[in-house]
């Protein structure tokens, strides 16, 4: 490939990303505070958070797929979520569907023969029904309980043919919905992790200590201050170990923490009398430490922030109860080594 057909690319790809953009940014800025379009969107909201059956998510084509993808977005914020394909729906799969679930239906066009079928069945049944196309005029808007409008878009492609910025920014106003039933409802993470115990996701939201392989009165000795090198070290044992010290003051909170890295470059620098020196003398004084509390990805965050290896972690007083080592997260999954 010679450069001018590299550049030109790129500069086509640019275009295009920077269509979708401002379809979605052109949305975002009409969903003004008391607009008509942000109104839409409050109903939309009070309608699913009123909802105690299922969100059904339908659309034909490109947006049957955007539409799989809500589906799943609104499940993983706890709003049980199903999707249904409008064409299947008249051949048995309106059986999916309950008096008190809520539609979302899909089409930028509002006018999908098969979905506007479905939407009327479901209007005569008594379903309440959010359509999402591009403006109050279309049919699909006219059968709907509510509508959000996405406005005139021009297709990021140069025929302006296959669907693009219309479903980016479709796929945004759906992602906007989901969030914000999820704020109504003061989703939290802890909420978060019930659904999403497996996966990364899963994993960063468990608690850290958790995953406390060196635990205080188990594996993990803590060194008084007024200890020497020596006597800290030999406290340790020869057994399996840690590979830092967490050293505590009188009232048992922790003072400092010293690696096997600084136990290293001691011995290089003083030789054998590095091991006479205090403690006091040689750790790092008043460590950044994790709270009890703490998650794993705040303990992945702060061991990537800070480049460390080992960090303690402290109860409210300020008192160790662990050390999350980096191979404990590398055992987990969540850093590589």
């Amino acid at each position: 490939m010679t450069e001018k057909i590299v550049n030109d690319e790129a500069a086509f790809i640019s275009d295009v990303l920077r269509s979708e953009a401002e379809a979605i940014t052109r949305l975002a800025v009409r969903i003004s505070r008391d607009s008509p379009d942000s109104l839409d969107f409050t109903k939309a909201v009070d309608l699913i958070c009123a909802c105690d059956g299922h969100l059904v998510v339908s659309g034909m084509g490109k947006s049957g797929l955007i539409g799989t993808k809500l589906s799943a977005t609104f499940a993983s914020l706890g709003q049980p979520s199903h999707f249904v394909h409008p064409a299947e729906a008249v051949h048995g799969d309106l059986g999916r569907i309950r008096s008190n679930d809520v539609v979302l239906l899909l089409s930028y066009s509002g006018e999908t023969e098969e979905l506007l079928n479905f939407a009327a069945i479901l209007k005569a049944d008594g379903v309440a029904g959010i359509a999402i196309s591009k403006h109050a005029q279309t049919n699909l808007a006219k059968i709907s309980t509510v509508h959000i409008s996405l406005g005139d878009i021009e297709e990021a492609c140069p025929l302006n043919l296959a669907p693009t910025a219309t479903t980016a920014t479709m796929l945004a106003a759906g992602d906007a919905l989901a969030l914000a039933v999820a704020r109504r409802r003061n989703f939290k993470a802890d909420d978060f992790h019930k659904i999403h115990p497996g996966g990364m996701l899963g994993i960063g939201l468990r608690p850290v200590i958790e995953a406390l392989r060196f635990q205080v009165g188990k594996n993990l000795t803590c060194v008084a201050l007024t200890a020497t090198m020596k006597s800290a070290l030999q406290s340790c044992g020869d057994g399996r170990r840690s590979g830092a010290l967490m050293v505590v003051d009188s009232h048992g909170r922790l003072a400092g923490i010293l690696t096997d890295g600084d136990v290293r470059r001691l011995i290089n620098q003083f030789g054998a009398a590095a091991l006479e020196k205090p403690i006091a003398d040689c750790m790092t004084k008043h460590p950044r430490c994790l709270p009890a509390q703490s998650l794993v990805r705040d303990a992945v965050r702060m061991i990537r922030e800070l480049r460390v290896d080992e960090l303690p972690v402290v109860d409210t007083d300020g008192k160790p109860i662990g050390l999350i080592d980096i191979q404990d997260l590398i055992a987990l999954k969540v850093v590589r080594d």
